[in-house]
């Protein structure tokens, strides 16, 4: 594509200055100065650890021929440099008509919120591909094309490899496409240029202050999403969630709700709940679900009602998703029938999502069962979450092992140690310290009597531990099925 033609189609409304040639090929787009090749364009904009501007010659050596940066100090002959205060989103718009507006050919649904969002999604691929349409994935846990893997870096990837995704996506005949949108994509307009049909929101609580500082700006993030949706999308949200109609404020898309204690588009009731799963009345209908838990109820209304935002009859979406399971370590059981043992793999690494998983469990226990959490938090992460996710453990459970979760360039003992500081002399009784993930997994499977559950809570399906850069083969579900003594 000649870069004159990506100048003279990108939207109005864009600062930028072009200097040097126009008539040059561009036969890639890259933000990474490393993936650069003969005549690509290169995206230079400051990020959270480094700055692309840095990197600028760097990529003209390795072939760029067309730069799009904030400033540039060294301009070099038969180069073009593309100056603007909004590089992020001029490269989304870049590579949204680049990869043949690829979003534009096929059905794309957005969903952000603290916890949920996999679930959602998940659940929203596996119902529609159920229903006969091949469908794309865009996940924590991994991304699809149809039936193919394609393993996942990051909840949402960077603004240009999304949009190849979604190319490729478009290219495979996808129909629909459900993707996780976290905060920090928003912010960082990784989804610039991409045109979505419709957005739900789940929830937001405690998470992610290391990256947005404040909650007001967490929010901001969140609400982002919304505020950029055209007035022929739909925008569904929770409203039993007290930011869940912020979301909907400044939005021109169409507004939905659902909820489970307030008035809302979509009433969902709790009929039944116990550790085989849910029944539910959804609005007038009530039907039997293999999900556990209050907080599944909230995502099961998601589902529903973006699905009837999308024209499924409701009989067919009542009759699929009763049989769905969801999403890979999302309140994942490991049962030792031998014993009553209960494992429990979740991905729950909030606050929030802590309580939930471990209110969900008390409800559905047995009156002699008791609650055994292993639980650590995350290094290079956000370090406030820290003591408030050890004493939700405590109050929640009647032992609680704090171990390492994935500590990252920190010291394991010193996580633990702010940890610690959200107990009281109470708390500690029911606590005890193992660093070691295995033997803290171990020891909880040895001190569990019969009919007891152990929850796993942070790691959910994932399947290393990383240490010092270094990531280790690691998988709660598969050393819980050890410790248990199961194939």
């Amino acid at each position: 594509m000649k870069a004159k033609k990506l100048f003279d189609i990108l939207p109005v409304g864009f600062d930028i200055n072009v200097e040097g040639p126009t008539d040059i090929d561009i036969l890639g787009i890259s933000i990474d100065s490393r993936q650069i090749s003969h005549s690509y364009l290169y995206g230079a904009f400051k990020g959270t650890l480094s700055d692309g501007h840095d990197y600028i010659e760097k990529a003209i050596d390795h072939g760029a021929g067309c730069i799009i940066c904030e400033h540039v100090d060294h301009k070099k002959e038969g180069i073009t440099y593309i100056i603007t205060s909004h590089v992020r989103a001029v490269i989304g718009e870049m590579a949204h008509i680049f990869f043949g507006y690829a979003s534009e050919g096929l059905r794309l649904v957005g969903i952000t919120g603290t916890n949920g969002k996999t679930t959602v999604s998940t659940l929203l691929y596996q119902l529609f591909s159920a229903l006969g349409y091949k469908c794309g994935l865009i996940s924590t846990v991994e991304n699809r094309i149809g039936d193919e893997v394609i393993p996942a870096t990051h909840t949402t990837p960077d603004v240009v490899n999304l949009h190849k995704l979604v190319s490729k996506m478009k290219d495979a005949k996808c129909d629909y496409v459900f993707m996780e949108v976290s905060s920090h994509a928003a912010d960082q307009q990784r989804i610039a240029g991409l045109k979505f049909e419709g957005a739900l929101f789940t929830n937001i609580s405690h998470d992610h202050l290391d990256y947005h500082l404040t909650m007001k700006n967490y929010i901001a993030a969140k609400k982002m999403f919304f505020d950029q949706l055209p007035s022929d999308a739909f925008a569904l949200t929770n409203a039993d969630d007290k930011n869940g109609l912020v979301m909907l404020q400044n939005t021109k898309a169409k507004k939905l709700t659902y909820g489970l204690r307030t008035m809302a588009d979509y009433k969902v009731k709790i009929l039944e709940s116990s550790v085989e799963g849910l029944h539910l009345k959804i609005n007038d209908r009530e039907a039997y679900f293999r999900l556990i838990g209050e907080f599944n109820a909230y995502n099961l209304a998601a589902v529903y009602g973006a699905s009837l935002q999308l024209g499924i009859e409701e009989d067919d979406i009542l009759a699929i998703l009763s049989g769905l399971r969801g999403a890979e370590g999302r309140f994942d059981q490991v049962i030792d029938k031998n014993t009553g043992k209960c494992g429990i793999v979740d991905y729950a690494h909030t606050p929030d999502a802590l309580e939930n998983v471990l209110g969900t469990i008390i409800k559905v226990k047995g009156i002699k069962s008791n609650v055994i959490t292993v639980v650590g938090c995350g290094g290079d992460r956000d370090v406030t979450k820290r003591p408030i996710m050890a004493k939700v453990a405590c109050t929640w459970s009647d032992k609680v092992i704090l171990t390492s979760d994935n500590p990252r360039s920190e010291d394991p003992e010193a996580i633990l140690d702010e940890m610690e500081k959200g107990l009281d002399v109470e708390d500690k009784k029911k606590m005890i310290r193992i660093t070691d993930r295995m033997q803290a997994i171990k020891t909880a499977v040895m001190i569990a009597g019969n009919d007891d559950i152990i929850l796993v809570a942070g790691k959910g399906h994932e399947n290393y531990q990383e240490i010092k850069g270094e990531k280790f083969p690691f998988d709660d579900k598969e050393i819980l099925k050890e410790y248990f003594g199961l194939d």
